[in-house]
């Protein structure tokens, strides 16, 4: 096979089909976030997880069920609370009095897409239950570990103004989402138009979908995208950066971080430029793919030391000064 060209033109025309349905059933229901709609797409392609950050009211949870429905899985929400429990999410098992056994019921969690609204209000033993299936795909009730239906996303959200009643969500935890997206307010001809929306009607009105087989191919499609191996090395400079900006001639952002991005934060700009370069139509990674995802990739896999906390320092500040440290192959 050609490196140059992992697959055929034709194959190449028909992602750009799916996806086009894909955004454009999502512009005429979500007004005002094509970005949103391209990030969650990136995670879908490249078969990981995407937690939402963004005050209340922005559509975060619209967004989500409209993808669902525009991609014909099944779908369930949980609201996540002080007071849920671990088989609330993942199911647990009753005792049946006339056979003397006991039955799995099986929870929430097992469907192909799961909204998980409000993730950081629920406790650490709710949130450990959610990462064994965010991580292998797998639960466990009773002793015995039932494989979760494939694909399966978690698409989380999360309010971060309102600290009183939340559980942080534990470093290890926001690592394993590929990407942490912060959803901004729309413009005022955006919020215009959502004005309209909700005098007409405002429940979804999906007209186009695709099927699971459309989505396996443009997940097939993402993973053949090719990668040169200089944007590979472009990468591993960028993550190796936010562990030892010293070293890459940054030496004023030593101080301000404590710890730089997981070996995740790599493979997740691997995976998820190639999902970019194929919602633009291209069979290869550029340099510029890398950058569109910097903040949804390092903002939640970078820890800031107190000092940069207590200046008030950005996270977007930091990783801007480390892109601009890093030299562009």
């Amino acid at each position: 096979m050609d490196m140059m060209k992992p697959f055929s033109e034709k194959e190449l025309s028909e992602a750009g089909k799916f996806c086009a349905v894909i955004q454009d059933e999502f512009a005429n229901n979500v007004i005002g976030q094509q970005d949103l709609a391209n990030k969650l797409l990136v995670g879908l392609l490249a078969k990981g997880h995407v937690l939402l950050e963004g005050v209340p009211g922005l559509a975060k949870t619209r967004a989500i069920k409209v993808i669902a429905k525009i991609l014909n899985l099944n779908f369930k929400r949980i609201q996540f609370t002080p007071d849920l429990l671990p088989s609330d999410v993942v199911g647990n098992l009753i005792f049946n009095p006339q056979t003397a056994q006991y039955i799995t019921r099986q929870g929430p969690i097992f469907t192909n897409i799961l909204l998980a609204d409000e993730i950081n209000r629920a406790p650490a033993k709710v949130q450990s239950a959610l990462l064994e299936g965010m991580q292998e795909n797998q639960v466990t009730i009773g002793g015995t570990g039932y494989a979760l239906p494939a694909p399966f996303f978690v698409l989380a959200t999360q309010n971060p103004i309102e600290q009183e009643g939340t559980y942080p969500l534990p470093e290890a935890q926001v690592d394993r989402f590929l990407l942490k997206t912060s959803v901004g307010y729309p413009e005022p001809d955006a919020e215009l138009k959502i004005l309209d929306l909700i005098e007409k009607d405002a429940s979804e009105v999906i007209k186009k979908t695709i099927t699971l087989e459309n989505l396996l191919f443009l997940q097939n499609l993402t993973a053949l995208v090719y990668i040169d191996p200089k944007i590979k090395q472009y990468i591993i400079s960028i993550v190796f950066a936010s562990r030892h900006p010293d070293k890459y001639g940054a030496a004023d952002l030593k101080n301000v971080i404590e710890f730089g991005a997981s070996p995740r934060g790599s493979i997740a700009f691997m995976l998820g430029a190639k999902a970019v370069a194929l919602l633009n139509g291209r069979m290869h990674v550029i340099p510029e793919d890398i950058k569109y995802l910097r903040y949804d990739v390092l903002k939640h896999r970078i820890i800031f030391s107190y000092e940069a906390e207590s200046k008030g320092i950005s996270k977007e500040q930091v990783i801007d000064e480390i892109f601009q440290t890093v030299k562009v192959p």
